[in-house]
């Protein structure tokens, strides 16, 4: 048999998903998921929709069952669900009941092992209690920490006999790897749902899956996907993912169009005092990135010469409040800079200031390690603590954006595609 892929539909309107699974269907998935975030919007309704629409596809009602497990079964089966998710850690008799549930309704359940502390053991006795299909889980939260399921699916599959499933963070590649670890169902939600093109990230899934075709892994640092992500992203997006944080005020690119991504060395300087900002040159390594804060704006503490010395020791970019000079020579060196005032003169290489102290520059505390991007809509600084986390979370928010604006090109608004006036306080 070929491996089953199943299609999470983690969003919040039912008509967003109707069209979602019709796009995937095309791409050759298997199941249809209606998620949890779906199912908390839209109620049992979500399942009698998707049903109506779907007759003969597999429907699975992520319900997340904690309690009540028999009451919350039934309510499933009865809208329509072919089979229902249970938590791994639910009570005993939760399961039990629910199983009992599942075989008076004709559904099988599947549980899903997100948070058990030892997985290899519960599934075990998931098992021995009836359930019927094991999910091993890692939960979004914990995807942007860098956690997958493919690393133990081996290991349960060795201890049970009936089928396991994988989610959490599925790309092709690791979908692949996940059924070549023994994983007969493969649960893609964002990969899929968050695409520009659905039909096509579905037949990426189905032709990983079914041919195995799998690339040797390159090894990263964490410091270099960490850069690599942030590449991969704007700073609205990365704003976004630090729920509107992280944002330097008043500062902006002195060059459009060039990207700047790197750990910073900060600089506290004062008024007209450029020697700190060029001695941070040297204590500086490739790829990082300056941040300085100096006392005025009407006496530039960098210029052209200092650009260009940055760009004989590959620095990334320098951000500065306070000013700049020579911005004609800035400009042919392509050198990112960002600034918050742009003045013709300099003062003297005096000497007072601190390289690598905590400072705050654009009204954000800035510590060395941290890291800075900028582009054109500005900076933002992450703290170096929650630079992986942050960084995952921003692609994300950048592949949902992704897939809003190949909806409002097919002719829709922002507003219909979210139902803002359904979701408005009141």
């Amino acid at each position: 048999m070929r491996p089953i892929i199943q299609l999470a539909l983690d969003i919040l309107e039912i008509e967003r998903g109707i069209q979602i699974a019709n796009e995937a269907l095309n791409g050759g998935i298997d199941w249809i998921e209606v998620g949890t975030p779906l199912i908390k919007s839209e109620g049992m309704n979500a399942v009698r929709v998707l049903r109506r629409e779907f007759p003969e596809n597999t429907l699975l009602a992520d319900m997340k069952i904690a309690d009540t497990g028999a009451i919350e079964v039934e309510m499933a089966a009865k809208a329509g669900a072919d089979i229902v998710m249970i938590l791994g850690e639910a009570d005993n008799s939760t399961i039990t009941d629910a199983v009992e549930s599942a075989r008076k309704y004709g559904i099988r359940l599947m549980a899903d092992l997100m948070n058990v502390d030892d997985p290899i053991t519960r599934a075990k006795e998931l098992e021995e209690f009836g359930i019927d299909i094991i999910n091993i889980h890692c939960g979004i939260d914990q995807q942007m920490t860098g956690k997958t399921p493919v690393d133990i699916v081996s290991q349960i599959v060795e201890q049970v006999s009936i089928p396991v499933a994988a989610a959490g963070g599925l790309d092709a590649e690791n979908a692949a790897r996940a059924v070549k670890a023994g994983a007969e169902i493969v649960i893609v939600g964002g990969y899929i749902i968050r695409s520009d093109n659905v039909t096509l990230a579905a037949s990426r899934i189905r032709n990983s899956v079914d041919n195995l075709e799998i690339t040797p892994e390159t090894i990263l640092s964490t410091h270099e996907q960490i850069i690599s992500l942030f590449r991969n992203t704007s700073t609205p997006n990365i704003s976004d993912a630090m729920h509107r944080k992280g944002a330097m005020c008043n500062i902006h690119p002195l060059i459009p169009g060039v990207k700047m991504v790197g750990k910073a060395i900060t600089v506290q300087t004062f008024e007209g005092d450029w020697a700190k900002t060029v001695e941070a040159i040297d204590e500086a390594e490739e790829g990082d990135v300056i941040v300085i804060y100096n006392g005025s704006s009407h006496i530039a503490p960098w210029g052209g010469l200092a650009s260009l010395s940055c760009l004989n020791k590959g620095i990334a970019g320098v951000v500065i409040e306070g000013a700049v000079r020579d911005i004609d020579e800035i400009r042919k060196l392509k050198f990112p800079v960002f600034t918050s005032n742009i003045v013709p003169n300099a003062g003297e290489p005096k000497g007072f200031g601190e390289i690598n102290a905590e400072i705050q520059c654009g009204g954000q505390v800035v510590k060395p390690g941290d890291y800075i991007i900028g582009d054109d809509n500005g900076v933002v600084a992450v703290p170096k603590e929650k630079a992986y986390e942050i960084a995952r979370r921003a692609n994300e928010v950048k592949k949902t954006e992704m897939r809003l604006y190949d909806e409002i090109k097919r002719g829709s608004t922002l507003s219909e595609i979210l139902k803002l006036k359904k979701w408005e306080k009141y």
